[in-house]
């Protein structure tokens, strides 16, 4: 028995127009989706328009039972619970942050005469001070073992502290100064706390300066070897200014970038405290909805913040793309941190630095997940399922057309195999002789050129062919493939969704459509390999024309080398002045006879 339809239009006329939250709900009581509102009729009801919704939405309207909607007093207030929701609900429509552990912090303990220094995560609520967060307990540890050796501060629990009767490992290894058996002063002792409160703050120049001054010191009164050892200590510290990213003295910030790959979105996130970059993260959040950049960004910023528990928000955030959400997120980190915090997308300095950073580590990331042989293999499994293939596929070729205006047109041919690009098989062919423009003669000779020479047993067949673009692409490469007698490869072909968007493209097998869904790893797969050949077409296409538009009309004159096509250039200024001259004029440079002068005129007012 089929689900009831849900009956939209009674329960449209009895919403209000207030400011609030609604959740949409299937028939066994599952949680679809979660959205907010500044106006709660006007947003539920453009989920039921009769036309203009992407297809994800449909799919997800059609599976509605009921809609629930909570009021509240204010946009900001409803954001907050919008998120609250989505931790506890997790919708599959929502843009949901999977890995909600709290970060790592290095805890200062000062309940002791002599601080030690821990590893801490959870709530803050043991006294002393805390430091942080770091992206991951690497990095914590990382940190501390710096640390031990600039300072040798203890890291024992105060149990283990109390009962040493003389110096542990830690002090032959140089990492603590034993304070538990008297060997340094509270004074001294305490003087390394603060130098080690003023490099975890960002201020290592000023723990510089000071161990310059002791070190001159020491030198001064004779005492070498404390000179020696602050000497050691200047020179660990400069090693480790060199290996950190250092602006100023002060300032928390955290970056995001939002980079995106065959339906794949990855965010990463780096960690800026008191000026010094702590680390990074990558995030794979799923886009279901396929939301733009801007409002996905700021969907996975919601979550991260406001439905995470003991979260540190700093005062600046630099985002890579904005949402129409911008003002109301700001205001809802402001109201939940108790002061003012700023969303910024165009920074300057050090922070535009940072935010270029975050790209290219962003970009990075999703091509290094999107190439990883594990999920590679399931994207050709759920292919196999979803093109209901009796073997799976294990090779897939992909062509391409690149042009500007018909100029320097390139074919490329881009390889996949169950482990990934296979890029010593790639091929690019310069198309020649066909109408300018003409995509479907440029197809039809790359294919023809490219498996004549398949055929020839020059490489192995793929299992698919792909290829961008709709019926009229497929139907031109199903026509070669028959001329060359070449049966027992299949031609599967990508045709573009709405605005270009990765997700709501259509495919065709052979010819007749196939439903694929969008957001399946077979359909990553697809938009991989598309891409992957539209990248190296571009490239091509973009030497080729380089090439073309850099030379120069005098290549082709016989007689005429580098030497004289210089002498000309240079006597004339520039090819315009050379075209204006006439033939007694081109025969006064040297080198230039009367016989020559009059083939570099002709060639030239051919």
């Amino acid at each position: 028995m089929s689900a009831p339809v849900f009956d939209a239009e009674p329960f449209l006329k009895t919403l209000t127009k207030k400011p609030g939250v609604y959740r949409m709900i299937d028939a066994s009581d599952g949680v679809l989706y979660v959205g907010k509102a500044r106006n709660l009729k006007n947003r539920v009801t453009s989920y039921f328009r009769a036309s203009g919704l992407q297809a994800k939405t449909m799919a997800m309207v059609a599976k509605i039972a009921r809609i629930e909607v909570t009021v509240t007093t204010s946009e900001t207030e409803a954001l907050l619970l919008e998120q609250s929701l989505i931790k506890q609900d997790r919708p599959p429509y929502n843009v949901v942050l999977r890995d909600d552990k709290s970060y790592p912090y290095i805890h200062l303990v000062e309940t002791h005469d002599f601080a030690r220094l821990t590893f801490h995560r959870g709530a803050k609520r043991k006294n002393g001070r805390y430091f942080g967060p770091f992206p991951s307990a690497y990095a914590v540890r990382d940190s501390l073992n710096i640390l031990q050796k600039l300072f040798q501060l203890r890291h024992c629990d105060d149990a283990y502290f109390k009962n040493r009767s003389r110096p542990c490992l830690q002090h032959q290894i140089k990492r603590c100064s034993a304070p538990c058996v008297g060997l340094i002063s509270k004074q001294d002792y305490q003087e390394d706390v603060e130098l080690a409160v003023l490099f975890l703050t960002g201020k290592s120049q000023d723990v510089l300066a000071q161990f310059k001054q002791k070190m001159e010191q020491a030198a001064a009164d004779q005492n070498y070897e404390r000179a020696a050892r602050l000497r050691d200590q200047i020179t660990h510290l400069r090693k480790v200014q060199e290996t950190q990213y250092v602006h100023g003295d002060t300032g928390d910030v955290d970056v995001f970038a939002l980079a995106q790959a065959a339906g794949t979105c990855c965010v990463q996130v780096l960690f800026i405290r008191n000026g010094r970059m702590l680390g990074q993260r990558a995030y794979y959040p799923k886009n279901e909805l396929l939301l733009d950049e801007g409002d996905f960004l700021e969907a996975f910023l919601s979550q991260y913040y406001l439905a995470s528990q003991n979260r540190d928000v700093p005062k600046l955030i630099v985002t890579s793309h904005r949402g129409a959400d911008h003002a109301l997120l700001q205001a809802a980190l402001s109201k939940q941190s108790n002061r003012k915090v700023e969303l910024i997308q165009a920074p300057r300095g050090q922070r535009a630095r940072w935010l270029q950073l975050a790209l290219e580590n962003a970009q990075l990331s999703v091509q290094s997940y999107l190439a990883d042989r594990r999920n590679m293999f399931a994207r050709f499994v759920d292919l196999q399922e979803h093109l209901q293939l009796e073997t799976m596929p294990e090779r897939l070729e992909c062509f391409d057309i690149s042009h500007t205006m018909g100029e320097a047109t390139v074919a490329s041919c881009v390889v996949f195999d169950t482990n990934g690009p296979l890029k010593s098989d790639y091929r690019r062919f310069n198309i020649e002789s066909i109408t300018p423009g003409d995509d479907y003669a440029a197809m039809e000779q790359a294919l023809q050129r490219r498996y004549t020479r398949l055929k020839k047993g020059e490489a192995k067949l793929p299992d698919i062919l792909v290829i961008d673009g709709g019926p009229g692409q497929v139907g031109k490469a199903v026509s070669v493939l028959e001329n060359l007698q070449i049966p027992d490869v299949q031609i599967l072909g990508i045709a573009k969704g709405p605005d270009r968007k990765s997700g709501l493209e259509r495919f065709f097998l052979d010819g007749e459509e196939v439903r694929i869904n969008g957001a399946s790893p077979g359909a990553h797969l697809l938009q991989h390999i598309r891409d992957e050949a539209h990248r190296f077409a571009i490239t091509g296409h973009r030497a080729r024309r380089q090439k073309n538009r850099s030379q120069s009309e005098l290549d082709g004159v016989e007689g005429v080398g580098p030497k004289r096509r210089k002498a000309l250039l240079t006597h004339f200024g520039s090819m315009r002045g050379l075209k204006g001259a006439s033939i007694e004029e081109i025969a006064k440079v040297p080198g230039i006879n009367r016989t020559l002068a009059e083939t570099v005129y002709g060639t030239l007012h051919q």
